[in-house]
């Protein structure tokens, strides 16, 4: 089965043909937001890190922006520095270069300040979105796509219904030969085991052990219990009572897959098939992550409702609440509460699904991107530093 998508210099293949601005650094962030404003195709990311970080959370930092230009749902990036950062435009460029497309860079200190950098920034992108136009979409595999999959915003409905659905979805991607990410791992918790069981090695299962492992003691040498955040207190008003219960509806949205490997947050999966990201359960940072690591789609139940969205990857919203449908039409993509009204079977609704992943990435907007939500939070590693 085909997709129409765009062919990137590189071979990949995109759902969208965006021109990205990249704030290197947070006070390079109001440059890049005026070069792109008023300009239809460009994106701007609110990028507010870059300078005064080392360690992991520069390395993240940098993989992160380097993942977003590197998507083959950009067309063209232009990268806008300050000049004094530790993160240098330089440094950025040089990671995005290969993939073939157009990078550009501009350094404020140099350029001679912020009125000048937006008036050549303008130039750039201008020429930039005109090349973009030229390339039209082809008939592309969608063994080609790299699905992100994420739930907030969870109610009872959830784990019953929309996640099961999209579970099915997900099977049959990798059936295609595609590849999913299955994320959130502070909302595995309690159902790591069932997921180890399923890696492609014993390798790949203590790596999922070790990951949780990891975020309960994160939690526990801070004073916290991962359990005072989770469920939040939506998820307890929609009908979720404890952790457990969350994460075992959780884990339905990667289907039955064997789990081919364990990346670590904003990296591109090297195996087709399902693959495990290890990212908090924050909506907006989980979601960063996978399309920093090469998602062109996304596909996000929510029980209760949520308006998220990704500057330069599609956004499907789904949910099996009736009522969070109906009253929330303006963010809402698709209703599969005929699983839970006995009107519809899981695998039904997992096949309409499929079929809108395939709609969307040909083309069709989301109900996020009609509304302009286009979030955008990078992971922190170490917070008091």
């Amino acid at each position: 089965m085909n997709f129409e998508g765009y062919r990137r210099p590189d071979g990949k293949a995109g759902t969208r043909n965006h021109v990205l601005v990249i704030p290197s650094v947070g006070c390079s962030q109001g440059c890049a937001q005026a070069v792109a404003q008023g300009m239809k195709g460009v994106i701007y990311l609110p990028n507010i890190f870059g300078c005064g970080q080392i360690g992991q959370d520069r390395d993240v930092v940098k993989r992160t922006l380097v993942g977003f230009g590197t998507n083959p749902n950009v067309a063209a990036v232009l990268i806008i520095g300050n000049g004094c950062e530790q993160l240098t435009t330089e440094e950025i460029a040089k990671e995005i270069a290969p993939t073939g497309k157009r990078v550009e860079s501009l350094v404020i200190q140099d350029v001679g300040g912020t009125k000048k950098t937006v008036a050549l920034g303008k130039r750039m992108v201008r020429e930039m979105v005109h090349d973009a136009a030229k390339l039209g979409r082809e008939p592309i595999s969608v063994g080609e796509l790299i699905l992100g999959t994420e739930c907030g915003g969870s109610d009872y409905s959830s784990g019953l219904a929309s996640n099961p659905a999209v579970g099915v979805a997900s099977d049959m991607l990798v059936g295609e030969g595609g590849t999913v990410i299955l994320s959130e791992t502070a909302e595995i918790v309690g159902a790591e085991q069932l997921l180890a069981k399923r890696a492609r090695t014993p390798r790949v299962g203590k790596q999922i052990l070790k990951a949780v492992e990891w975020w309960e003691k994160a939690a526990i040498a801070g004073g916290q219990n991962l359990r005072d955040g989770n469920p939040a207190p939506g998820n307890i008003a929609g009908g979720i009572t404890t952790l457990e219960e969350k994460s075992l509806g959780c884990i339905y949205k990667a289907g039955t897959s064997t789990i081919e490997e364990v990346i670590t947050y904003g990296s591109c999966p090297t195996r087709k098939g399902l693959v495990y990201m290890d990212t908090p359960a924050h909506d907006i940072e989980q979601l960063t992550g996978m399309v920093a690591g090469g998602s062109q789609i996304v596909v996000f139940t929510t029980g209760r409702g949520s308006p998220a969205g990704s500057p330069i990857a599609p956004v499907i919203k789904i949910t099996a609440n009736r009522g969070t449908f109906l009253h929330m039409r303006d963010n809402m993509d698709m209703d599969v509460s005929k699983i839970l009204e006995g009107k519809a079977s899981v695998s039904q609704a997992g096949k309409r699904i499929f079929e809108e992943i395939v709609k969307v990435a040909s083309g069709r907007l989301t109900k996020a991107e009609k509304c302009l939500q286009r979030d955008f939070a990078i992971f922190k590693v170490n917070p008091d530093i």
